[in-house]
C-alpha cells in the first residue's frame, strides 16, 4: 500500500481525555476515533490490526473444531427472561424496545441465544459435542467508560459455546479452550498469566481469567513463586490468622468522642489495627430502588472488604448491593455510623469474616455514639448469621496452597473461560437423549475473548516515548520504505524496487512515498510502530539503505536486496517464535 494512496492522519498530541498509553497511541496514530463516550471506530490502520487479531482467533479456534456462526446483536427479553438474567445484568445491559412494545437487548453476550438455537437443534448424543463461536459487536452500558478500548461501551469480542453430554466432556472441552487461549495470547506478542476468576453473573463451577500484565489494567491478580497459586483479587482464597490463645477478658465499654475510623480508634486507645474490627455497612436493594435488607459486614481493622466475596454469599447481583444510607439504617438496625458493631443490631443480616472468630478481645464499635467496646470475643459477645472469607488478599499474606508469601500484580483482562455446567439448560430446558433415549440436560461451557481489547493490551506492553512497537504478527503492515525524498528519481527507483520485491515474497509493506519532508516521515513510521523501516536516501545511487527495527534504536546500512532479506527472515523468525 502506497501512503500517498492512503488516508492517515496521525496527531502531534494526545486528546486530553488520554490518559494511559494504548488510548494515547491508538489515537496519536489515527487508528481509532472517538464518536461518543466510550464508542469508537477504527480507521484503516487499527482495523486491519483488528482483523488479524480476530484471524488469529479464528485459526485457534478451528483447530479446536469450534464451528463459527454469526448470531443477531439484537436479542429478545423472553430468552433472558428464562434464564433469570433479564434483572441480574442490570444498568449495564442496554435495553431497547421496537415499535410495538416488544423490549430486546443489545447483546452483552449471548449464552441464551445459543441455548436456544441448540435446545431447538441438538437432540440425540450423536450430535454431541458442539462447540459454537462467533466473532461479533457487544454491547455493555458502562456507568464510568474509561482509558479508550479498556472499558468501552462497544466492543468487538469473541464469544463460544460448548455442548457435552457429561462432566468428562465438559473438562475436555474446558481444557481445549484454555489451550486455544494460551495459543491466542501467545500469538498476538502478550505477557499474561491464566488465573482462577470469580463466575459473577455468567455463573457456573468454575473461571479462569487470562490477564495481560500491566500497571494500568483494571484487574488485579494474586500469585504464588512458590506452587501454582494464580487467581484474581476477587476469587483468591484468604489464609486466616492464627486463632488467639490469650484468656479472655471481660467486656468493657469506653468513651472515644467523635473517633470513628479504625486508624482514629487505633490511635485513641492504643491498640494495633489487628485489635479491632471493621464495620461496613451495606444495602440489598430491589430493582425499584427500595431496601430488601441491610447487611453488616465485618473484617478485622486492617483488613479490606472483598465485594465480590460478600455479593456471592449473599447470593444476590452485584448492581443490588451498595453501601447503605448509615441514617436510614440506624432507624431501622440501631447502627451507628463510625461506631457500628457487631453487637446490638437488630433486622440485620451480620456477616463475619472467617478470620474474627477466632481472635479474642477485639475492639468493636458499641452502637452507641462515641463509643467503643473492647475485649468483645465470639460466640460470648456476639454472633453472626454467616460465618465465611469475605476480606481481600494483600501482598504478603500466606499463600492458601503451600504458605508461601503472595504477591500481587495489575493487568488487563483480555479473556476468560467459564463452566457454565446446567445452569442455562436447566433454566431454559437444553437436553439430549441417551442411547436408551433417556433424556439429559447438556452441560455446557461459556468461553469470551476481548478482541478489541487485546489490541489495548498489546499496545500496552509494547511500545515507546515515539509510539507504537507492534508484535509482526498483529501489525497493520510489516515493513515500511520511506523515500527521504520522494522526487528524486533513483530514491524512488530503488525505493519501488525493495517495495515490489517485499510484495513478491508476501510481506505486507507500506510505501512513503508522501511529499513530506523526512522527519515528518520518521515520526509517522514511529507512531505507527510498522515493525521494520527501510529508509532511502542519499545513498540509493550506490543501491544503499538503512535498514531498522521498530523495537532498536539503531539502524544499519545494507544493499537493498540484503535489507529485503533481513526483512523476510526477520518476519518468518518473529512469528515463528510466537506459535
Amino acid at each position: 500500500m502506497r501512503l500517498s494512496k492512503m488516508h492517515i492522519n496521525t496527531l502531534r498530541e494526545a486528546p486530553a481525555e488520554a490518559e494511559i498509553p494504548s488510548h494515547i497511541w491508538l489515537l496519536r496514530s489515527g487508528m481509532i476515533r472517538k464518536l461518543a463516550s466510550g464508542v469508537y471506530g477504527f480507521m484503516p490502520m487499527g482495523y486491519r490490526s483488528v482483523r488479524k487479531i480476530e484471524e488469529i482467533v479464528r485459526n485457534e479456534m478451528d483447530a479446536k473444531g469450534a464451528l463459527e456462526i454469526h448470531m443477531s446483536a439484537i436479542q429478545p427479553a423472553e430468552l433472558w427472561m428464562e434464564s433469570g438474567r433479564w434483572y441480574v445484568m442490570g444498568p449495564e445491559m442496554w435495553r431497547v424496545k421496537d415499535r410495538r412494545g416488544r423490549e430486546f437487548c443489545l447483546g452483552p453476550t449471548h449464552e441464551e441465544i445459543f441455548t436456544d438455537i441448540v435446545r431447538n437443534e441438538v437432540s440425540s448424543y450423536r450430535q454431541l459435542p458442539l462447540n459454537l463461536y462467533q466473532i461479533q459487536t457487544k454491547y455493555r452500558d458502562e456507568a464510568r467508560p474509561r482509558f479508550g478500548l479498556m472499558r468501552s461501551r462497544e466492543f468487538v469480542m469473541k464469544d463460544a459455546y460448548s455442548f457435552d453430554r457429561d462432566e468428562a466432556g465438559l473438562d475436555k472441552s474446558y481444557m481445549d479452550m484454555f489451550d486455544a487461549y494460551t495459543n491466542i495470547f501467545k500469538r498476538c506478542g502478550l505477557t499474561f498469566r491464566p488465573v482462577e476468576a470469580d463466575s459473577g453473573a455468567m455463573g457456573g463451577s468454575g473461571s479462569h481469567e487470562f490477564t495481560a500484565l500491566s500497571e494500568v489494567g483494571e484487574s488485579e491478580i494474586a500469585y504464588c513463586e512458590c506452587c501454582d497459586m494464580a487467581a484474581t483479587t476477587e476469587r483468591a482464597f484468604t489464609v486466616d490468622a492464627e486463632a488467639g490463645a490469650e484468656a479472655e477478658l471481660e467486656l468493657e465499654t469506653v468513651y472515644t468522642p467523635n473517633v470513628k475510623t479504625i486508624e482514629d480508634v487505633s490511635a485513641y486507645l492504643g491498640l494495633p489495627k489487628e485489635k479491632t474490627i471493621k464495620a461496613l455497612l451495606m444495602a440489598v436493594y430491589e430493582d425499584d430502588g427500595t431496601v430488601r435488607e441491610y447487611v453488616a459486614a465485618f473484617v478485622r481493622g486492617d483488613r479490606e472488604l472483598n465485594m465480590t466475596k460478600l455479593v456471592n454469599v449473599l447470593g444476590v447481583p452485584e448492581h443490588m448491593v451498595d453501601f447503605a444510607d448509615e441514617n436510614e439504617m440506624h432507624g431501622k438496625t440501631g447502627s451507628v455510623g463510625g461506631f457500628t458493631g457487631p453487637a446490638g443490631l437488630k433486622n440485620c443480616r451480620i456477616v463475619v469474616d472467617s478470620e474474627l472468630p477466632g481472635l479474642r478481645n477485639m475492639c468493636a464499635g458499641a452502637c452507641k455514639q462515641d463509643h467503643h467496646i473492647i475485649n468483645m470475643n465470639y460466640g460470648r459477645d456476639y454472633k453472626a448469621d454467616i460465618i465465611t472469607d469475605i476480606k481481600k488478599v494483600r501482598e504478603g499474606d500466606a499463600c492458601c496452597k503451600c504458605g508461601a508469601p503472595v504477591k500481587l500484580a495489575r493487568g488487563i483482562e483480555v479473556g476468560q473461560v467459564f463452566k457454565l455446567g446446567t445452569k442455562y439448560s436447566k433454566s431454559m430446558g437444553a437436553c439430549y437423549k441417551d442411547e436408551n433415549m433417556q433424556e439429559h440436560l447438556l452441560l455446557m461451557g461459556s468461553y469470551g475473548v476481548g478482541v478489541t481489547r487485546t489490541l489495548a493490551a498489546v499496545v500496552e506492553q509494547h511500545h515507546d516515548e515515539r509510539g507504537i512497537i507492534w508484535p509482526v504478527s498483529v501489525a497493520p503492515y510489516q515493513v515500511i520504505v520511506t523515500i527521504v525524498k520522494s522526487d528524486e528519481t533513483e530514491q524512488r527507483e530503488l525505493a519501488e524496487k525493495i517495495y515490489q520485491s517485499l510484495l513478491d515474497k508476501g510481506i505486507e509493506a507500506l510505501l512513503d512515498d508522501r511529499d513530506e519532508r523526512a522527519g515528518v516521515k520518521f515520526m509517522d513510521a514511529d507512531i505507527l510502530g510498522i515493525p521494520v523501516r527501510i529508509t532511502v536516501g542519499k545513498k540509493a545511487a550506490s543501491g544503499l539503505v538503512e535498514y531498522k527495527l521498530r523495537r532498536e534504536s539503531e539502524f544499519t546500512e545494507k544493499s537493498g536486496e540484503e535489507a529485503v532479506s533481513a526483512a523476510a527472515a526477520f518476519i518468518e523468525s518473529e512469528l515463528r517464535s510466537l506459535i
